[in-house]
């Protein structure tokens, strides 16, 4: 093929639109024809039918991703049973919960079959540690965008702080927990630390 494809990994804390941002490029590629798949992992339970949903109301049906699906056995089976309708675009959400293995099938789907996918996920939990998804395509995507927010005090947000039902900062547990804006707040650095050390001197 004589297409050039590429990776991209567009990420951001919670509540930055990435989600409603991945919705409107699907719509996007729709009206000017384009075919495209969505998917987005199972781990997200927060729907209990398969779509990607955006806090704005839009949403979309999508693939599911499991655990052990292999997502360039996947894809190549669609390639190859209808090449004339293959997709031009793989869309991602929630690209945090891929496996490294995944995201390594994924970057093969492009190098091999010059359809561009686009990962749309969170940097880190709410320790401030990378997710196994986000690490690989840090590592293995072209293209890298950050999809900005902003926190309560102004400065930019680049930490997802997991709250209890009191609104206090939670520092640990599990690390993934599914939720929304009843179980994460977005906020920068200084005010994720001030929280977590204000948590500290409660207990």
């Amino acid at each position: 093929m004589n297409r050039i494809a590429k990776l991209y990994f567009r990420y951001g804390t919670m509540g930055s639109a990435k989600t409603a941002m991945l919705l409107t490029t699907a719509y996007n590629f729709e009206e000017r024809g384009l075919n495209y798949l969505c998917f987005k992992p199972v781990v997200d339970t927060r729907d209990d039918r398969n779509v990607i949903r955006s806090r704005i109301g839009i949403e979309r049906e999508c693939g599911w991703i499991y655990a052990d699906s292999d997502m360039y056995e996947m894809i190549c089976h669609i390639v190859k049973s209808n090449p004339e309708a293959s997709p031009r675009w793989i869309l991602v959400d929630e690209a945090q919960f891929l496996s490294a293995a995944q995201v390594d099938q994924l970057a093969a789907v492009v190098d091999d079959f010059a359809i561009n996918v686009i990962c749309y996920g969170l940097r880190t939990d709410f320790k401030g540690n990378l997710f196994e998804g986000s690490k690989r395509l840090f590592e293995m995507a072209d293209t890298i965008d950050e999809v900005k927010s902003t926190c309560t005090c102004g400065r930019k947000t680049i930490m997802n702080a997991r709250i209890d039902a009191n609104g206090d900062i939670i520092t640990e547990g599990a690390q993934v927990e599914i939720g929304g804006n009843d179980r994460y707040v977005a906020c920068c650095r200084k005010c994720w630390r001030n929280r977590r050390l204000e948590r500290m001197h409660k207990n």
